[in-house]
Protein backbone atom coordinates (compact mmCIF):
# COMPACT_ATOMS: atom_id res chain seq x y z
CA UNK A 1 0.00 0.00 0.00
CA UNK A 2 1.33 3.24 -1.16
CA UNK A 3 -0.17 6.65 -0.06
CA UNK A 4 1.32 9.50 -2.37
CA UNK A 5 2.40 12.50 -0.08
CA UNK A 6 0.50 14.94 -2.30
CA UNK A 7 -2.90 16.85 -1.37
CA UNK A 8 -5.62 17.86 -3.58
CA UNK A 9 -9.27 17.67 -2.98
CA UNK A 10 -11.00 14.64 -3.87
CA UNK A 11 -14.39 13.78 -2.65
CA UNK A 12 -16.74 11.54 -2.85
CA UNK A 13 -19.52 10.54 0.05
CA UNK A 14 -22.54 9.24 -2.46
CA UNK A 15 -23.78 8.31 -5.54
CA UNK A 16 -26.12 11.39 -6.21
CA UNK A 17 -24.51 14.48 -4.67
CA UNK A 18 -23.60 16.96 -7.52
CA UNK A 19 -21.08 15.41 -9.58
CA UNK A 20 -18.27 17.92 -9.91
CA UNK A 21 -14.95 16.11 -11.98
CA UNK A 22 -14.74 12.90 -13.50
CA UNK A 23 -12.39 10.47 -15.50
CA UNK A 24 -13.52 8.82 -18.94
CA UNK A 25 -11.57 7.17 -22.19
CA UNK A 26 -12.54 7.37 -25.58
CA UNK A 27 -13.14 3.80 -26.98
CA UNK A 28 -10.91 4.95 -29.84
CA UNK A 29 -9.76 0.79 -29.66
CA UNK A 30 -12.85 -0.31 -28.38
CA UNK A 31 -13.07 -4.08 -29.86
CA UNK A 32 -13.88 -7.66 -28.14
CA UNK A 33 -11.11 -9.96 -28.65
CA UNK A 34 -12.31 -12.06 -26.58
CA UNK A 35 -15.66 -12.09 -24.47
CA UNK A 36 -15.27 -11.38 -20.87
CA UNK A 37 -18.72 -11.22 -19.81
CA UNK A 38 -22.24 -12.53 -20.99
CA UNK A 39 -22.90 -9.57 -22.89
CA UNK A 40 -19.67 -9.43 -25.10
CA UNK A 41 -20.63 -12.92 -25.64
CA UNK A 42 -23.60 -12.00 -27.19
CA UNK A 43 -21.95 -9.54 -30.09
CA UNK A 44 -18.54 -10.89 -30.46
CA UNK A 45 -19.28 -11.76 -33.98
CA UNK A 46 -21.08 -8.42 -34.82
CA UNK A 47 -18.62 -6.88 -32.45
CA UNK A 48 -17.98 -3.03 -32.16
CA UNK A 49 -18.17 -0.19 -34.40
CA UNK A 50 -15.67 1.60 -33.18
CA UNK A 51 -16.44 5.05 -35.34
CA UNK A 52 -20.16 5.07 -33.81
CA UNK A 53 -18.93 4.10 -29.98
CA UNK A 54 -16.13 7.33 -30.40
CA UNK A 55 -19.08 10.09 -31.89
CA UNK A 56 -21.89 8.40 -29.01
CA UNK A 57 -19.53 8.81 -26.30
CA UNK A 58 -18.10 12.12 -27.53
CA UNK A 59 -21.89 13.00 -27.01
CA UNK A 60 -21.79 11.77 -23.79
CA UNK A 61 -18.58 13.86 -22.43
CA UNK A 62 -20.39 17.00 -24.11
CA UNK A 63 -23.58 16.12 -21.77
CA UNK A 64 -21.26 15.94 -18.88
CA UNK A 65 -19.67 19.57 -19.52
CA UNK A 66 -22.73 21.19 -20.78
CA UNK A 67 -23.75 20.34 -17.26
CA UNK A 68 -21.09 21.90 -15.39
CA UNK A 69 -18.74 18.76 -14.83
CA UNK A 70 -14.75 19.13 -15.28
CA UNK A 71 -14.39 15.65 -17.64
CA UNK A 72 -10.70 14.45 -17.16
CA UNK A 73 -9.73 11.84 -20.32
CA UNK A 74 -7.28 9.44 -20.07
CA UNK A 75 -5.15 8.63 -22.84
CA UNK A 76 -6.39 5.71 -24.96
CA UNK A 77 -3.82 3.09 -25.49
CA UNK A 78 -4.47 -0.05 -28.19
CA UNK A 79 -3.85 -2.84 -25.98
CA UNK A 80 -6.35 -1.97 -23.81
CA UNK A 81 -9.86 -2.66 -25.44
CA UNK A 82 -11.72 -2.13 -22.41
CA UNK A 83 -10.23 0.95 -21.30
CA UNK A 84 -13.53 3.41 -21.78
CA UNK A 85 -14.96 1.55 -18.66
CA UNK A 86 -12.88 4.06 -16.19
CA UNK A 87 -15.26 2.99 -13.40
CA UNK A 88 -13.28 0.01 -12.56
CA UNK A 89 -9.28 1.49 -12.29
CA UNK A 90 -10.29 2.91 -9.50
CA UNK A 91 -13.18 4.42 -6.76
CA UNK A 92 -12.99 7.63 -4.80
CA UNK A 93 -14.20 7.30 -0.93
CA UNK A 94 -14.81 9.87 1.22
CA UNK A 95 -11.61 11.95 0.21
CA UNK A 96 -9.48 9.05 -0.75
CA UNK A 97 -8.92 7.62 -4.11
CA UNK A 98 -8.07 4.06 -4.20
CA UNK A 99 -6.66 2.07 -7.02
CA UNK A 100 -6.56 -1.29 -7.16
CA UNK A 101 -5.38 -4.51 -9.75
CA UNK A 102 -7.31 -5.60 -12.25
CA UNK A 103 -8.91 -9.00 -12.08
CA UNK A 104 -8.67 -9.84 -15.75
CA UNK A 105 -5.85 -9.92 -17.78
CA UNK A 106 -7.22 -7.68 -20.99
CA UNK A 107 -7.63 -5.40 -18.40
CA UNK A 108 -4.04 -5.57 -16.10
CA UNK A 109 -2.22 -2.35 -16.96
CA UNK A 110 -4.95 -0.17 -16.85
CA UNK A 111 -4.14 1.62 -13.83
CA UNK A 112 -1.08 3.16 -14.97
CA UNK A 113 -2.34 5.59 -17.07
CA UNK A 114 -4.59 6.68 -14.20
CA UNK A 115 -1.65 6.96 -12.04
CA UNK A 116 -0.24 8.88 -13.90
CA UNK A 117 -3.19 11.25 -14.15
CA UNK A 118 -3.24 11.60 -10.18
CA UNK A 119 0.45 12.27 -10.06
CA UNK A 120 0.24 14.68 -13.11
CA UNK A 121 -2.96 16.21 -10.70
CA UNK A 122 -0.87 15.62 -7.62
CA UNK A 123 -3.91 14.05 -6.35
CA UNK A 124 -3.44 11.60 -3.29
CA UNK A 125 -4.10 8.30 -3.67
CA UNK A 126 -3.72 4.90 -1.79
CA UNK A 127 -2.54 1.84 -4.25
CA UNK A 128 -3.60 -1.42 -3.31
CA UNK A 129 -1.47 -3.16 -4.77
CA UNK A 130 -2.48 -7.23 -4.61
CA UNK A 131 -6.17 -6.42 -4.24
CA UNK A 132 -8.39 -7.32 -6.41
CA UNK A 133 -11.49 -4.78 -6.20
CA UNK A 134 -12.53 -3.09 -8.95
CA UNK A 135 -15.05 0.01 -9.08
CA UNK A 136 -17.74 -1.35 -10.80
CA UNK A 137 -18.52 -3.35 -7.44
CA UNK A 138 -18.01 -0.05 -4.91
CA UNK A 139 -21.10 1.87 -4.41
CA UNK A 140 -21.16 4.52 -1.63
CA UNK A 141 -23.62 6.32 0.46
CA UNK A 142 -22.70 8.55 2.93
CA UNK A 143 -20.59 6.15 6.01
CA UNK A 144 -22.10 3.17 4.11
CA UNK A 145 -20.15 1.12 1.33
CA UNK A 146 -21.60 -1.46 -0.31
CA UNK A 147 -18.88 -3.48 -2.24
CA UNK A 148 -19.88 -6.53 -4.29
CA UNK A 149 -18.53 -9.93 -3.93
CA UNK A 150 -17.69 -11.18 -7.75
CA UNK A 151 -15.27 -12.68 -10.26
CA UNK A 152 -13.83 -9.30 -10.07
CA UNK A 153 -13.53 -8.56 -6.48
CA UNK A 154 -12.65 -10.91 -3.77
CA UNK A 155 -13.73 -10.96 -0.15
CA UNK A 156 -10.14 -10.67 1.00
CA UNK A 157 -9.47 -7.36 -0.98
CA UNK A 158 -13.08 -6.14 1.29
CA UNK A 159 -11.75 -7.06 4.19
CA UNK A 160 -8.27 -5.21 3.84
CA UNK A 161 -10.19 -2.13 2.71
CA UNK A 162 -12.58 -2.29 5.29
CA UNK A 163 -9.39 -2.16 7.51
CA UNK A 164 -8.12 0.99 5.78
CA UNK A 165 -11.75 2.73 6.44
CA UNK A 166 -12.55 2.76 9.65
CA UNK A 167 -14.67 5.38 9.68
CA UNK A 168 -16.98 3.58 7.32
CA UNK A 169 -19.33 0.56 6.99
CA UNK A 170 -18.52 -1.77 4.63
CA UNK A 171 -21.47 -4.30 4.12
CA UNK A 172 -20.14 -6.96 1.20
CA UNK A 173 -22.86 -8.12 -1.09
CA UNK A 174 -22.78 -11.58 -2.49
CA UNK A 175 -24.37 -11.63 -6.04
CA UNK A 176 -24.66 -14.25 -8.74
CA UNK A 177 -21.90 -14.72 -11.29
CA UNK A 178 -24.02 -14.11 -14.59
CA UNK A 179 -23.62 -10.12 -14.00
CA UNK A 180 -20.35 -9.05 -14.26
CA UNK A 181 -20.08 -6.08 -11.38
CA UNK A 182 -22.87 -5.03 -8.41
CA UNK A 183 -23.96 -1.74 -10.47
CA UNK A 184 -25.39 -4.12 -13.07
CA UNK A 185 -28.09 -5.31 -10.91
CA UNK A 186 -28.11 -1.97 -7.92
CA UNK A 187 -27.23 1.70 -7.99
CA UNK A 188 -28.36 3.53 -5.70
CA UNK A 189 -30.09 7.20 -6.96
CA UNK A 190 -30.97 9.15 -3.78
CA UNK A 191 -30.86 8.69 0.05
CA UNK A 192 -34.15 6.72 0.00
CA UNK A 193 -34.01 5.45 -3.41
CA UNK A 194 -32.11 2.89 -5.67
CA UNK A 195 -32.60 0.47 -8.81
CA UNK A 196 -32.84 -3.15 -8.39
CA UNK A 197 -32.53 -6.37 -10.66
CA UNK A 198 -34.19 -8.50 -8.65
CA UNK A 199 -33.57 -11.70 -7.83
CA UNK A 200 -29.67 -11.90 -8.27
CA UNK A 201 -28.59 -10.70 -4.46
CA UNK A 202 -28.29 -12.76 -2.09
CA UNK A 203 -31.70 -13.06 0.01
CA UNK A 204 -30.40 -11.77 3.57
CA UNK A 205 -28.70 -8.48 2.10
CA UNK A 206 -30.92 -7.63 -0.40
CA UNK A 207 -33.45 -7.27 2.90
CA UNK A 208 -30.90 -4.98 3.95
CA UNK A 209 -30.48 -2.86 1.13
CA UNK A 210 -34.82 -2.95 0.52
CA UNK A 211 -35.00 -1.90 4.38
CA UNK A 212 -32.84 1.46 3.85
CA UNK A 213 -34.57 2.17 0.05
CA UNK A 214 -37.00 1.90 -1.85
CA UNK A 215 -36.37 -0.22 -4.71
CA UNK A 216 -37.29 0.24 -7.95
CA UNK A 217 -37.21 -2.56 -10.10
CA UNK A 218 -35.73 -3.50 -13.14
CA UNK A 219 -37.22 -5.65 -16.11
CA UNK A 220 -34.93 -8.46 -17.44
CA UNK A 221 -35.37 -6.13 -20.61
CA UNK A 222 -33.87 -3.57 -19.67
CA UNK A 223 -31.09 -4.90 -17.68
CA UNK A 224 -29.99 -6.26 -20.63
CA UNK A 225 -29.73 -2.85 -21.82
CA UNK A 226 -28.23 -2.22 -18.77
CA UNK A 227 -30.80 -0.21 -16.96
CA UNK A 228 -29.22 -0.09 -13.36
CA UNK A 229 -26.23 1.36 -14.94
CA UNK A 230 -27.57 4.55 -15.08
CA UNK A 231 -25.02 7.75 -13.55
CA UNK A 232 -26.87 10.38 -11.50
CA UNK A 233 -25.05 13.58 -11.11
CA UNK A 234 -27.07 15.65 -9.04
CA UNK A 235 -30.12 17.38 -8.20
CA UNK A 236 -32.07 14.28 -9.08
CA UNK A 237 -30.22 14.44 -12.64
CA UNK A 238 -30.11 10.97 -14.01
CA UNK A 239 -28.26 9.99 -17.50
CA UNK A 240 -30.00 7.27 -18.98
CA UNK A 241 -30.27 5.49 -22.46
CA UNK A 242 -33.10 6.41 -24.25
CA UNK A 243 -34.15 2.61 -25.36
CA UNK A 244 -34.57 1.72 -21.50
CA UNK A 245 -38.34 3.31 -21.53
CA UNK A 246 -39.45 1.62 -18.29
CA UNK A 247 -36.68 2.82 -16.23
CA UNK A 248 -36.79 6.52 -17.57
CA UNK A 249 -40.92 6.54 -16.64
CA UNK A 250 -40.17 5.36 -13.64
CA UNK A 251 -37.40 8.23 -12.45
CA UNK A 252 -39.44 10.47 -14.36
CA UNK A 253 -42.55 9.67 -11.77
CA UNK A 254 -40.49 10.13 -9.03
CA UNK A 255 -39.45 13.34 -10.19
CA UNK A 256 -36.21 13.12 -11.65
CA UNK A 257 -34.85 14.63 -14.72
CA UNK A 258 -33.76 12.05 -17.29
CA UNK A 259 -31.31 12.83 -19.68
CA UNK A 260 -31.47 10.57 -22.37
CA UNK A 261 -27.96 9.68 -24.26
CA UNK A 262 -27.51 6.84 -27.31
CA UNK A 263 -24.63 5.03 -25.62
CA UNK A 264 -25.39 1.52 -26.99
CA UNK A 265 -22.99 0.94 -29.63
CA UNK A 266 -20.82 1.21 -26.40
CA UNK A 267 -22.99 -1.21 -24.17
CA UNK A 268 -22.79 -4.02 -26.38
CA UNK A 269 -19.28 -4.84 -24.39
CA UNK A 270 -21.15 -4.58 -21.11
CA UNK A 271 -21.44 -1.14 -19.73
CA UNK A 272 -23.20 1.85 -19.83
CA UNK A 273 -22.81 5.28 -18.16
CA UNK A 274 -21.74 4.45 -14.61
CA UNK A 275 -19.02 2.07 -15.95
CA UNK A 276 -17.77 5.28 -18.35
CA UNK A 277 -17.03 7.16 -15.50
CA UNK A 278 -15.10 7.36 -12.48
CA UNK A 279 -15.98 10.53 -10.28
CA UNK A 280 -13.32 12.50 -8.32
CA UNK A 281 -15.77 14.98 -6.94
CA UNK A 282 -19.37 15.00 -6.21
CA UNK A 283 -20.36 17.83 -3.87
CA UNK A 284 -22.95 17.89 -1.56
CA UNK A 285 -25.48 20.85 -1.82
CA UNK A 286 -25.90 21.09 1.83
CA UNK A 287 -22.58 20.94 3.17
Amino acid sequence: MNTIPKYIKTSCFSEYDTLKKVVLCSPEFMTIREPINETQKQYVKENIDTKLAIKQHQQFVETLQQNGIEVMQLPPIEKFPEQVFTRDIGFTLGNQVFVAEMAHDVRKGEERPFLDLLEKEEMTYTNLIGDKIEGGDVIIDRNTVYIGISNRTNETSIKHLQSLLPTFEVIAVPFTDTYLHLDCVFNILSPNEALIFPGEIEPEKQKILSSRYDLIEVSKEEQATLGTNVLSIGEKRVISLPINKQVNQKLRERGYQVIEVDITEIIKSGGAFRCCTLPLIRENASS
